[in-house]
């Protein structure tokens, strides 16, 4: 059976940034970074406080499903915790973070994935994109408008269309269950080192054959030896068959240090709604007088509302099927049972039950026989009224017979 056998995370301010806004986790079948924006005083925190709250998905699960459904479940929770953070540090409004994430269950891998953070796969020596970045040029690549070596040097390459943060209540998180192997080396890594090492530099340090700690800070290296204009955190994780891992969690970066911002919370500010924004991006590098970021932004916003009224609605449909159903199925029913009642003078046999649904009546006359109700004893005739159940039209017929052997002479 494939598990996790040796896994690092390793993390670096870089040359440019005055702090690191990456943070990184390493646990035992859990693995996230997160990448923070929001600028000095806000990707830290939302990356930190990010990482902190998915941390509480490393537990064992009894199925891929219930995996997925949990780490999709902590990062809205802690996106939900950005915005109330937000609300009461008001210096930290516009803070948000990506996450990429995945739980390693036995032969299977769950993965999160949310903004241009990434994960990669080597299985025989060939390296994997596994995540779709959710950024500006990705968007322009997938309508071909730009190549992929286009999209490398972009100036808006680091525009983001969707992050956790303070803007959307219900942030749209991927989310896959994919198959793992003996052999397969799994990367997690921010946009400081994809942005900056090539793929193919990427695939040569994973299959170095090195352990995921050294793999790890000989990215970093070449990370620093590109410039390392952004922070940068990469977790490295190795699976084999059999493997029983026994090393403690590792965090690195903003969420390895105690959260430390701005004044005390006031909990009696009346209540701010969020500034009005498309998107939240990346500090430096949001340009609102580009009218293909503008339109780009536009289409993605009617993408988001077509897919919402698509759930709406076929959620709206799904139900008035299920009740529909539920109604024929139920009236149906009672079409299999009868009763014995009054119809005009006489006694009858009834198909159905004796209650109706407004309008709607759950019973008919099935049979209406010669014996009149007046010709009844008293006892049987107050029954007849109130009417007599009976199971199948077999026992109905046995109690008219019944009540006619039995009627006065």
């Amino acid at each position: 059976m494939a598990t996790v056998s040796h896994s690092a995370a390793v993390s670096h301010v870089g040359k440019v940034r005055s702090n690191n806004q990456d943070s990184g986790y390493a646990g035992h079948t859990l693995f996230v970074v997160a990448d923070g924006m929001g600028g000095h005083a806000g990707g830290d925190v939302a990356s930190a406080i990010t990482t902190k709250r998915v941390m509480q998905a490393d537990v064992a699960y009894t199925s891929a499903q219930d995996a997925e459904f949990a780490l999709q479940s902590a990062l809205i929770a802690a996106n939900a915790q950005l915005a109330e953070t937000v609300f009461e540090h008001t210096e930290l409004t516009g803070m948000g973070t990506t996450v990429s994430a995945m739980i390693v269950l036995d032969d299977q891998v769950v993965i999160a994935h949310i903004g241009d953070s990434r994960i990669y796969l080597l299985r025989d020596g060939e390296l994997s994109q596994i995540t779709v970045d959710h950024t500006f040029v990705q968007r322009l690549v997938d309508s071909g408008r730009i190549t992929e070596q286009e999209a490398m040097v972009h100036p808006r390459r680091s525009v983001l269309m969707r992050v956790l943060g303070d803007v959307e209540s219900s942030p749209e998180v991927d989310t896959s269950i994919l198959t793992t192997l003996p052999g397969d080396r799994w990367l997690i890594c921010s946009d400081g080192l994809s942005g900056v090492v090539s793929p193919a530099a990427i695939a040569a340090a994973l299959s170095s054959g090195a352990s995921p700690l050294a793999v790890g800070n000989r990215l970093i290296k070449e990370t620093l030896d590109g410039g390392a204009p952004d922070n940068v955190t990469i977790v490295v994780v190795d699976i084999e068959d059999g493997a029983l891992r026994t090393a403690e969690p590792v965090v690195v970066g903003s969420a390895s240090a105690p959260l430390a911002f701005g004044e005390e919370p006031v909990r009696n500010r009346p209540l701010r709604l969020p500034a009005l924004r498309l998107h939240p991006v990346r500090e430096s590098h949001f340009e609102p007088d580009s009218q293909d970021y503008l339109s780009e932004l536009i289409e993605e916003d009617a993408r988001r509302l077509r897919r919402r009224r698509i759930t709406w609605l076929t959620g709206i449909i799904l139900l008035v099927l299920v009740i529909a159903g539920a109604g024929v199925v139920g009236y149906q029913w009672t079409q299999t049972r009868y009763f014995i009642g009054v119809e005009g003078k006489n006694v009858a046999i009834f198909q159905g039950v004796q209650q109706d649904l407004g309008p709607l009546s759950l019973s008919s006359v099935y049979e209406e026989t010669d014996l009149p109700v007046a010709s009844l004893r008293v006892y049987d005739r107050q029954q007849v009224e109130q009417t007599i159940s009976a199971p199948s039209l077999a026992d109905a017929q046995l109690i008219v017979e019944r009540l006619e052997n039995a009627r006065t002479p």
